[in-house]
């Protein structure tokens, strides 16, 4: 299924924590000299105008990022912050940078990114907005581009997977791909992210991950209102392998931070 485009939803609150969570693994990763990979399956745009017709018209981002930016969420040394500040200096005050502009805006020259995206128009658009960073752009389905490039050199390194779960087989296959990537990269960081919807259709995939036994799990999940009427998401999900030491400073923030939305 080709039809989901993120410029609808970009900016909303589960971007808010998605993006949250990968900067600050990004800046932790990098307080080490050595090179790390960025591997992204479903990399959308990557670049986002929050000022287009389609972002205006479901209001998430100002549900989202916009209320997050006008409240000071995030001080200016967040990793969050300090992506979102680069990618506004060069492409205007209503830029918003998807993951795999926010890993480029984080990471040095010495590592690498690989960016997957199966929809023709979103993939041309992530090509062009990522022309002047040093990421590969794959037209290729992201889990055979992960099944093909894992292990990766370098071999420290993030992978995000990132699906639109509008293929509902999905939430049934993500445990067995990220249980074959892991046993392809044991090193690597695998986080993925996955919604939370009013029908809870995350419960089955969650339980199934949980039952993997990986190392080094992180599973942190926030709650939010929906952004309009009839809205179905209702929260936002992040699952890590490997994940880094110190992580659960930043989930404990984001706690915090999104506990003010019920208040």
């Amino acid at each position: 299924m080709l039809s989901y485009q993120h410029i609808y939803h970009a900016g909303n609150l589960a971007d808010v924590h998605k993006h949250a969570i990968v900067a600050q693994t990004l800046a932790y990763l990098t307080q080490k000299d050595k090179p790390l990979t960025y591997v992204e399956t479903h990399s959308g745009r990557g670049l986002y105008q929050l000022d287009s017709i389609e972002a205006i018209r479901t209001g998430e981002a100002v549900a989202g990022i916009e209320r997050v930016m006008q409240e000071g969420w995030f001080d200016a040394d967040h990793p969050l912050n300090r992506a979102i500040t680069l990618v506004k200096s060069r492409f205007g005050k209503t830029a918003y940078p998807g993951s795999p502009m926010i890993a480029a805006s984080l990471l040095r020259p010495q590592d690498s990114l690989h960016l997957a995206e199966l929809h023709p128009e979103e993939y041309r658009a992530l090509s062009d907005a990522m022309a002047a960073t040093n990421a590969k752009t794959y037209h290729q389905d992201g889990f055979e581009l992960a099944q093909s490039l894992l292990p990766p050199t370098p071999r420290r390194g993030v992978l995000l997977i990132d699906p639109s779960y509008e293929i509902k087989a999905d939430y049934d296959r993500l445990p067995k791909i990220i249980s074959s990537l892991h046993r392809k990269w044991n090193v690597g960081v695998i986080a993925v992210w996955y919604p939370i919807l009013g029908n809870q259709r995350h419960w089955a995939m969650r339980e199934a991950l949980g039952k993997l036994r990986l190392p080094k799990v992180l599973q942190h999940e926030v709650r939010f209102p929906v952004a309009r009427k009839n809205h179905g998401m209702i929260g936002s999900g992040m699952f890590l392998v490997n994940a880094p030491f110190g992580l659960n400073e930043t989930t404990n923030e984001l706690d915090s931070l999104f506990g003010r939305l019920s208040s």
